[in-house]
């Protein structure tokens, strides 16, 4: 590899510190650790997780262009992500009385794969990732000497911060939760889950707006 280990430490760093800067990922990862637990917020990290590969590798490859190319498509995308999100919202709330882990398996993996897919949507659906990163790379690493192996790692690591972090909070998330086991707080957990999930769907609809506009 051209980077040096260091220099690979000092980025992981300054991802680790965005990562600490609450957003809509937050409040999914939040929300779906109340009611599922780590289980129930894996999935949507491991999609996040998906997505941090896919745009730091883009913006390494300079393609910000090619991703302006798409930013209807994209648009597309994140549409998609809100009404996943609205729909996993509307779901709990529908479902408030339902004990912790009472769904059956087929529903379970179900939520798994709505919870992977929104999280993946919820980043690719963000042309400004690329360009983000695009405009960060740049004042870690020297781009034009970046290998293969130079790439991948530096991808993997935009990823795996997030990543663990993600994980972290739910397991705090769900240790939280034991403590609170009656019928009556079940559904004061749920109800407020689904409207998190709401609106973290409403913000990417705001965002999808704003950059119609």
């Amino acid at each position: 590899m051209s980077i040096s280990f260091s220099d690979l430490i000092f980025y992981a760093f300054g991802i680790f510190v965005l990562f600490l800067t609450p957003g809509p990922v937050w409040i999914a990862i939040i929300s779906r650790s109340i009611t599922g637990g780590l289980n129930g917020a894996a999935p949507l990290a491991a999609g996040v997780a998906i997505g941090d590969i896919i745009w730091p590798t883009l913006a390494i490859a300079g393609s910000a262009a090619l991703a302006a190319s798409y930013a209807n498509l994209l648009l597309y995308l994140k549409y998609l992500a809100v009404i996943i999100f609205v729909v996993l919202g509307i779901n709990l709330i529908n479902n408030q009385n339902s004990q912790i882990g009472s769904q059956n398996l087929k529903l379970s993996k179900s939520r798994e794969l709505a919870g992977f897919t929104a999280g993946l949507l919820v980043i690719i659906g963000n042309p400004k990732a690329a360009l983000f990163y695009l405009g960060i790379l740049p004042g870690f690493f020297n781009l034009s000497k970046l290998t293969i192996a130079d790439c991948i790692t530096i991808a993997l690591v935009s990823s795996l911060i997030p990543f663990l972090g993600n994980l972290t909070l739910a397991v705090m998330v769900e240790k939280s939760r034991e403590i609170l086991s009656s019928a009556a707080a079940v559904r004061k957990l749920n109800i407020l889950s689904g409207c998190l999930l709401i609106f973290v769907g409403l913000l990417i609809f705001i965002e999808a707006i704003k950059h119609q506009l």
